[in-house]
């Protein structure tokens, strides 16, 4: 493959993967609580589990689930719970503890996003929809929950739809960079790498601080466009050398195999 190489416009079901995981990753995590996020009566999960190791997620698992036994229905041991939980993949048990606390919690949004997310890791892209649908209120707009939608809508393959959200959503918050990274994977799931590219820079200008995984939805849109040392350069701004190493390399392993594919974006269901 050429340095230069774009991958044609309808994405293989392989690519569609990666870009669905990195929507997940990097946008719904905007979507949850904020306030549990610096408790100081145990690791905080929510908001951030997508970066804890394993053993860190397993511990903090343990840390609040004792919390969560004694109480139930306290709002944060739920939702650092339920976030830890996801993180181990543990997708059915954190839908039924936030199911839960949405019922203990009525009305409160950053429950109801939670949930969610919890859905969503769960692969229940509808039911996360009408969640999102109910927490959302015309007369106040909530951004997050607008990313939120957008997300969950372009894992549905709804990508029109998908777009209307995250405009709304920065018509709120112009160049809101968690925003914008979700617009630029929403391009990468129709295959158009240089839009997606644009829009994940546009992400990452201003000099505000954004998520590591913003800058690493860039360094995927890179290197899948072959441009391997660019991509490895954007992936050790924020990863040790050796995971940006790693992660690289299987990129490039999966974009050598491209003549087995057909091509890299392979028609679905070919």
């Amino acid at each position: 493959m050429s340095n230069n190489a774009v991958p044609s416009s309808s994405p293989s079901r392989r690519l569609r993967k990666l870009a669905s995981l990195a929507l997940v990753g990097t946008a719904l995590v905007v979507a949850g609580c904020s306030t549990s996020a610096v408790s100081t009566h145990g690791t905080a999960v929510e908001g951030r589990a997508e970066l804890l190791s394993q053993d860190q997620l397993r511990g903090a698992a343990n840390q609040w689930e004792q919390r969560y036994d004694r109480d139930p229905n306290d709002r944060t041991a739920a939702l650092n719970y339920a976030a830890a939980l996801r993180g181990l993949g543990r997708h059915d048990q954190a839908v039924a503890i936030l199911r839960r606390a949405v019922i203990s919690n009525e009305g409160d949004r950053e429950v109801q996003s939670a949930y969610a997310k919890a859905l969503t890791s769960a692969g229940r892209f509808e039911e996360a929809l009408q969640v999102i649908s109910q927490a959302h209120s015309q007369a106040r707009p909530d951004w997050r929950l607008l990313s939120a939608q957008g997300t969950i809508l372009d894992q549905l393959g709804r990508h029109s739809e998908a777009r209307q959200a995250y405009a709304s959503a920065l018509r709120i918050v112009p160049d809101e960079p968690t925003v914008l990274s979700n617009l630029g994977m929403s391009y990468v799931l129709e295959g158009n790498l240089v839009e997606a590219e644009r829009t994940l820079r546009q992400a990452l200008a201003g000099g505000r601080q954004v998520d590591p995984r913003v800058r690493g939805n860039l360094a995927l849109v890179v290197g899948l466009q072959g441009r391997f040392d660019e991509a490895m350069q954007i992936a050790q701004q924020d990863l040790p050398p050796q995971q940006a190493q790693a992660n690289i390399a299987y990129l490039r392993q999966m974009l050598s195999e491209a003549d087995r594919w057909g091509q890299v974006a392979a028609v679905d269901g070919q």
